[in-house]
């Protein structure tokens, strides 16, 4: 009897002690919903769903692991605020100041973030499938070129020329994107592009004296001028070549690979 007394008496004490943490969580969470003003607010696990947060001033707020995904959050304050395992899948972060937010783990997937201050923040391991609006000074070209290949894995080809085009804006002479473009290009049959994008990669890599670099944009481009004979041939004894083609695809994400 007195072993089950003591039990009840455990359970209740620490039920006491544990209510001023929840209670205090709850009240930063109705804070923010009601003010839009939650400065180092402890929101941990926070369940804001398509929440309307336009403008809220979440500097320094703890949301590790919140859910936020399609949320609005155009012009938002999220300085220095801890963001490391939260969705903002869909998310709305236009205009919105991220400036030193922790992003690590953070799923950004189909976020818009237009206009969005990303400065001192590091993106990469953050889910970016998707992402719309990103700009130049958001990452690097080694960034931009690695994100592009993630998208070519996925089949997400428009946004892999994206990155790439992003990489080469920051950097003029970053050749492994003009490869990745060559690659893309050719895949959708884009011939004149994807030769002149690959014959600027092999020259870059040549004078950067990237070895690795020139001996895959110029196999690529062997490989090429061997397809296009082979089209040709083909063409002349009717046969098909379909395989060729698939071929070059499945290898193109791997040569990309090679120069990360």
């Amino acid at each position: 009897m007195k072993t089950k007394l003591f039990t009840v008496i455990a359970t209740l004490i620490t039920a006491t002690i544990s209510l001023p943490i929840q209670a205090e969580s709850l009240s930063d969470l109705n804070q923010l919903l009601n003010t839009k003003k939650c400065s180092q607010c402890d929101l941990i696990n926070s369940g804001l769903v398509q929440a309307n947060l336009t403008r809220a001033d979440l500097v320094q707020a703890d949301l590790t692991g919140a859910n936020l995904s399609q949320a609005n959050l155009m012009g938002a304050d999220l300085r220095g605020a801890n963001l490391s395992g939260a969705s903002l899948h869909g998310a709305n972060l236009s205009g919105a100041n991220l400036t030193g937010a922790n992003l690590a783990g953070t799923d950004l997937r189909n976020a818009y973030v237009g206009n969005t201050d990303l400065s001192e923040v590091d993106l990469d391991s953050a889910y970016l499938e998707g992402i719309k609006g990103i700009s130049e000074t958001a990452g690097t070209p080694e960034q931009f070129h690695r994100w592009g290949v993630q998208e070519v894995e996925r089949g997400n080809y428009n946004a892999a020329i994206a990155h790439y085009r992003r990489a080469i804006k920051v950097d003029p002479e970053f050749a492994p994107a003009y490869l990745g473009l060559g690659i893309v290009q050719y895949n959708f049959d884009h011939r004149a592009e994807a030769k002149k994008n690959t014959q600027i990669a092999a020259k870059l890599f040549k004078k950067q004296e990237h070895q690795l670099g020139y001996q895959t944009a110029t196999n690529f481009q062997q490989q090429m001028a061997l397809i296009q004979k082979a089209e040709e041939n083909a063409e002349k004894n009717q046969g098909g070549i379909g395989h060729v083609g698939k071929f070059m695809g499945s290898v193109g994400s791997l040569l990309l690979q090679l120069l990360l």
